[in-house]
């Protein structure tokens, strides 16, 4: 198979002269015409290194304060949000209820437009506008003044994740995704303990015009804001124009995307691209998948507090022992998306995730917690530790086999969407006539991680089956990282496709 020299090759040899357009070309070029690019390695591992310490910790950042203000309610409960506010009934619980729709309905139309104007200016602008709608929820004085604002709150912070994550796969490989994502969507579970430790502390503020917890909703949604203005400067639309990347590692950027990332590099916005996987019967389980598997994770993350709290601790060692199952989880997560990436495999990474916590559910479920306090507070650590992964590889999974920018873009905005809406069903059986043992709620969410893991099951083995079968009938031994993704122009319908499972 032939090659074509990298940019440092070239600035080696006799096409010095070379400009950097004139490479886009002659990369872009090979991979029309079935040529492997070769990657100047110091180049690689230098841009890898940059978007390590440039990109990926300030998308961090900015989904940390995501998180920050989306759950600062249940901190304000604590200091008399609803007495303020004179809530009456179940007006709290719609706050949160409600906020899911807006938060599910636009993921996809959200990410159309990331994908239309770039990363660089609509995810700073959600920022910047979810920052203000979150400041000014200070002024509220009413149930139906609050619920506006949360509403209007959860419209803008929707489209975020998703958004990160398609920005991701334009920038990283498809073996790089899955750990990324796991250390994007951490931030998320820091964001809990960031948010206790400032409420403490704000929360001691008297003799002042403002409530503790509008205090609280002020300095967070300033903070907010001022990332979110630095994102403009900071995020690049791509690696063609990111500014800390010199001109050799933009070379790269752009051969290792075409070699295992996409078919094309920076195609246009085109709506008859974004579409063309839904018609496959293989979305319909992506979308089950995708509306099953979060439930667990929002069991997990929204009432880990309260599950704990059966055990008979005080409320201090109930919120202190929440730390070590998040804790727990979040090293789990670093660990097997790493090897879910080094393996090149999702199908049994995610099932083995959903397993992990089906079990810590069932085992709360069935033994009677007062009687075995260990054995129920070890199930709470099981269930960190399978909760928080399937929100990071199965989004990564599926971008992996998916070579359209487009289709990526719009897949991933409605498949993170059914994501959030699941979350609706945990917090609709989450109720207070269940406690304390909450078993519709386990129940429904054992129900929803046994169907995610039935479908991963079923799709992911279906792609070990076709791969294989692929290559018998070929007579070759392919895998999906063998092949560049610039030689796909077809994706899945090309011959050499192969998928990565």
């Amino acid at each position: 198979m032939a090659t074509i020299l990298s940019t440092a090759e070239k600035m080696d040899g006799n096409l010095k002269n070379d400009s950097s357009n004139d490479v886009e070309s002659s990369i872009d070029n090979a991979g029309e015409h079935g040529i492997s690019v070769v990657i100047d390695p110091e180049a690689e591992r230098s841009y890898v290194r940059k978007l390590d310490l440039y990109l990926l910790p300030f998308l961090s950042l900015m989904y940390f304060f995501n998180a920050v203000d989306r759950s600062n309610l249940g901190n304000s409960k604590t200091d008399g949000l609803e007495e303020d506010l004179n809530f009456t009934g179940n007006q709290y619980s719609l706050l949160i209820l409600l906020f899911y729709i807006p938060f599910g309905l636009l993921d996809l139309p959200l990410n159309l437009l990331t994908k239309k104007f770039s990363a660089k200016w609509v995810l700073p602008t959600l920022m910047v506008t979810w920052g203000g709608i979150a400041t000014v929820q200070i002024a509220s004085t009413n149930f139906a003044g609050l619920l506006v604002l949360r509403l209007i709150l959860g419209a803008c912070e929707a489209g975020f994740f998703a958004g990160v994550v398609f920005y991701f796969t334009l920038f990283y490989k498809r073996s790089e995704l899955g750990f990324r994502v796991a250390i994007f969507f951490g931030s998320a579970l820091l964001a809990a303990a960031f948010s206790g430790c400032i409420s403490y502390g704000v929360f001691q503020i008297e003799g002042t015009a403002l409530h503790g917890w509008q205090w609280l909703m002020l300095i967070e949604g300033i903070l907010t804001i001022i990332v979110g203005v630095i994102a403009f400067w900071w995020l690049p639309a791509s690696p063609a124009t990111a500014w800390f990347l010199d001109d050799r590692e933009k070379a790269a950027a752009r051969a290792r995307t075409l070699r295992d990332g996409s078919n094309t590099v920076d195609s246009k916005f085109d709506w008859n691209d974004c579409f063309t996987t839904w018609k496959d019967w293989k979305f319909a389980m992506w979308c089950v998948i995708n509306f099953t598997y979060p439930v667990a994770f929002a069991t997990t993350s929204n009432f880990l507090p309260q599950i704990v709290q059966r055990l008979g601790y005080s409320v201090i060692k109930t919120n202190l022992w929440t730390v070590a199952p998040n804790a727990v989880g979040f090293v789990v997560l670093l660990v097997v998306a790493k090897s879910s990436d080094h393996f090149h495999e999702r199908t049994f990474h995610v099932f083995g995730a959903l397993a992990t916590s089906l079990i810590g559910m069932i085992l709360l479920i069935t033994i009677d917690v007062l009687e075995h306090l260990e054995l129920a507070y070890f199930a709470c650590f099981l269930m960190a530790s399978g909760a928080y992964i399937p929100s990071c590889l199965v989004q990564s999974w599926h971008n992996n086999n998916n070579l359209n920018e487009n289709s990526r873009a719009a897949t991933t905005g409605l498949l993170v969407g059914l994501g959030n809406f699941a979350g609706i069903m945990s917090a609709a059986t989450f109720r207070i006539e269940y406690a304390p043992k909450y078993i519709p709620t386990l129940i429904l969410t054992c129900c929803c991680n046994v169907t995610a893991m039935t479908f991963v099951l079923i799709l992911g083995g279906w792609m070990k089956l076709e791969n294989r079968r692929r290559n018998k009938a070929q007579g070759v031994n392919l895998r999906a990282q063998d092949v560049d993704t610039s030689e796909l122009p077809d994706g899945e319908k090309s011959p050499k496709f192969r998928f990565f499972t």
